[in-house]
């Protein structure tokens, strides 16, 4: 059995051992509910690495967007290079869920378009699970919704081995009953293809193929081989194919679904009759219909999740499967940024029932459609077994399920609250201003703070940035005269707005003035933004313009300069937790400093501004007390993936001077190039990036 191994060469430094031994102290003793509050760039994700190489249990790590997650998903990677980190977000690259709208009569159809890589990863992560233990799968909120069964996932895989007789029809018919399509011409993921005596599988989770060779009826040979050259990588004795696709089911069941599904159609097709809607009725009918005969004629249908309670077996209201189910039962939980990230997930399920209320009361959908969604809260905490919520900023509900409401779990059946806690509690100043210093008072008792771990102090003895406060009038000028500051000495400055359009319009004038600049917000595609951020880091971009994106998880030392405009405009964006998230973005610098234009002082800016002072305090005395002197963080920051033969060559020479962790990054990112090539035709290009990957390799190995 593999084991989580850490291979780094950072040792833990200021309050992470601390940290690390009561994290792990208290999951040993079985406690339920814990916080690691920890100030931006303590180290939060090497506490955790260090709790999972102790812990050695399958971990979910939850965050709250996919910028993050791929993020996390890169940094456990580089932690943990010889045990399986995996990402699981949303496939969709665009989603327009289906919806009806009363007022208008206007129906609006599903349309979505799904990211093949993205698949592959979240078959990936689901198959790592139910091969090995130790892994670590990165997801967002996309995990607290319906996945196909576990069991039957497992149930319906293949495996053969080496000497093995098997016909070889036999053999095709179990890999069509696992959804993998013949192409003799264009072998892909998900798909095979035959010449002679020789099957070849390109499995929906793999990079690589599998080639067979058959003698008669008898498995001759197995190997892993390169899909894109052809060759071989290595001889294996035996291999267990897995399904292609997550929502697997047997013959039986979909018999025995239809047959479900004609006797809740009927009911629902009386029940709009007795009220007297005949549009409905005769809608509900037709659609429905069509639905049962593409089902019985090819296995499936556009909107079948709509069906997926019949065919996972379920009764009304039952809880649908999700990533979580694939998880032993007492793997642990990180929630990540869980300020953001648990009320996200509290959410979903409130906004996914009221859009299927409309289609189900109009004769669009059956009933059983309420059934396909995300978990309610309760049913996801029903899942976990201990939980470790991770945040600059904590909200009361942690604190609290982290303090005064916390339990110790029992091996046999999990304690849980028998109301679950109000998202809406709020917790005094007085209180969290005590926590914050640690107190031990009647207000704030030590028996509260069990499960409630504080890591202010950084490895680097970098100190919280100082904050000023400007009016708005004349706030761009100013604003300008900062960057070039800035700029002069070699730093980035990021700058917040509060729409869009203003992220824009400011971009453009800072550009127009020579400034290299660049926006990013929520219509910047997920990759595009990653790119962006990169670039942040080379230099090519001196300022980074943008709304809520660059608040949590965003690692960029460069960062000097945080201004945040129209501060005083009370709301989501401007909320204390906001604030402070935002302002951490210059923590990672010994220059770091924030400047908020306002005109009016707000709580939320007070509150924001005395939390910061106030953890800056803790750490300015904790480095006179040690002697530490602060220095920006010095992370060096891998070269582009660019395209000419001369760039390759520079990207070689450069790439001797990175860290085995750094140039690992690279490769990584190479051969997702390498991929892309070879699915647009480019296979010069796809070989050459090939040719340099196995030289970056040998010579990583010859170290």
């Amino acid at each position: 059995m593999n084991k989580f191994k850490i291979k780094t060469e950072f040792k833990p430094a200021g309050d992470q051992p601390e940290a690390i031994a009561h994290l792990f102290g208290n999951i040993e003793n079985r406690v339920k509910h814990q916080t690691l509050w920890g100030v931006t760039g303590s180290g939060k994700t090497f506490t955790m690495a260090n709790v999972i190489e102790k812990v050695q249990k399958p971990t979910l790590i939850i965050a709250h967007n996919k910028t993050l997650a791929a993020q996390l998903a890169d940094e456990f990677r580089s932690y943990f290079p010889d045990n399986a980190v995996h990402y699981f977000v949303s496939y969709y690259d665009y989603y327009q869920p289906e919806a009806y709208i009363p007022h208008s009569d206007t129906y609006i159809e599903k349309d979505s378009s799904i990211n093949e890589e993205i698949d592959r990863l979240r078959h990936a992560a689901t198959h790592a699970l139910l091969t090995r233990s130790d892994v670590i799968i990165v997801a967002s909120v996309s995990c607290i919704y319906g996945l196909g069964s576990p069991e039957f996932y497992r149930q319906n895989n293949f495996y053969f081995k080496v000497g093995e007789k098997i016909n070889r029809n036999d053999f095709l018919r179990n890999l069509d009953t696992l959804h993998y399509e013949r192409n003799d011409i264009e072998i892909k993921r998900g798909t095979y293809r035959i010449k002679g005596d020789i099957l070849e599988i390109l499995p929906a989770y793999a990079n690589n193929s599998i080639r067979i060779d058959f003698f008669g009826d008898t498995v001759d040979k197995i190997a892993e081989t390169d899909w894109i050259t052809g060759k071989k990588l290595s001889d294996l004795s035996d291999f267990e194919v897995f399904p292609a696709t997550h929502f697997m089911t047997p013959p039986e069941a979909q018999e025995n679904a239809i047959e479900a599904i004609k006797k809740d159609l009927e009911i629902q097709i009386a029940k709009f009759n007795a009220e007297n809607k005949p549009l409905e009725a005769e809608r509900i009918a037709q659609r429905t219909n069509f639905d049962i005969e593409m089902i019985s004629e090819t296995g499936s249908c556009s909107g079948i999740e709509n069906y997926s309670r019949y065919f996972d077996g379920r009764s009304v209201g039952d809880s649908p499967t999700t990533l979580m189910d694939y998880f032993p039962k007492d793997f642990i939980l990180f929630v990540d940024e869980s300020h953001m990230t648990v009320p996200q997930i509290r959410g979903m399920f409130a906004g996914d029932l009221s859009r299927k209320e409309k289609l189900v009361d109009y004769g669009f959908r059956l009933p059983s459609a309420y059934d396909n969604r995300p978990l309610r809260y309760t049913e996801f905490y029903k899942k976990i077994d201990q939980v470790v919520f991770v945040s600059a900023t904590p909200a009361p509900y942690e604190i609290d399920m982290s303090t005064t409401r916390n339990s110790v779990v029992r091996a046999t059946s999990p304690v849980i609250p028998a109301k679950v806690f109000d998202f809406t509690q709020t917790m005094s100043d007085s209180r969290m201003a005590g926590i914050l210093r640690n107190e031990t008072s009647d207000q704030v008792r030590g028996d509260e703070l069990n499960g409630l771990i504080r890591q202010f102090v950084r490895p680097t003895g970098l100190c919280d940035p100082t904050t000023e406060i400007k009016p708005t009038k004349g706030q761009i000028d100013d604003l300008m005269n900062e960057i070039e500051k800035r700029i002069a000495n070699g730093q980035r400055t990021l700058v917040t707005t509060l729409t869009k359009k203003i992220a824009e319009e400011l971009t453009d004038f800072l550009a127009e003035r020579d400034i290299k600049v660049a926006y990013i917000h929520s219509d910047v595609p997920t990759l595009e933004r990653l790119e962006i951020l990169h670039k942040l880091r080379l230099g090519k971009f001196d300022v980074l313009v943008g709304i809520n994106l660059l608040r949590e998880g965003l690692d960029l030392p460069e960062v000097s300069l945080v201004a945040i405009l129209d501060a005083d405009k009370e709301g989501f964006l401007r909320s204390k937790t906001a604030l402070i998230q935002t302002m951490g973005r210059a923590a990672r610098h010994a220059e770091g400093h924030v400047i908020l234009y306002a005109d009016t002082i707000t709580g939320s800016i007070k509150g924001a501004i005395d939390e910061t002072n106030e953890r800056r305090k803790i750490q300015v005395e904790y480095n006179k007390d040690h002697g530490i002197i602060p220095a920006t963080i010095e992370k060096s920051v891998a070269p582009e993936i660019i395209e000419t033969e001369n760039e390759l060559a520079a990207i070689d020479h450069d790439f001797q001077k990175l860290s085995t962790k750094e140039k690992r990054h690279v490769i990584q990112s190479m051969k997702d190039t390498m991929l892309e090539a070879a699915e647009n035709l480019q296979f010069e290009r796809a070989a050459e990036l090939r040719d340099q990957i196995v030289i970056m390799e040998s010579r990583i190995k010859k170290r």
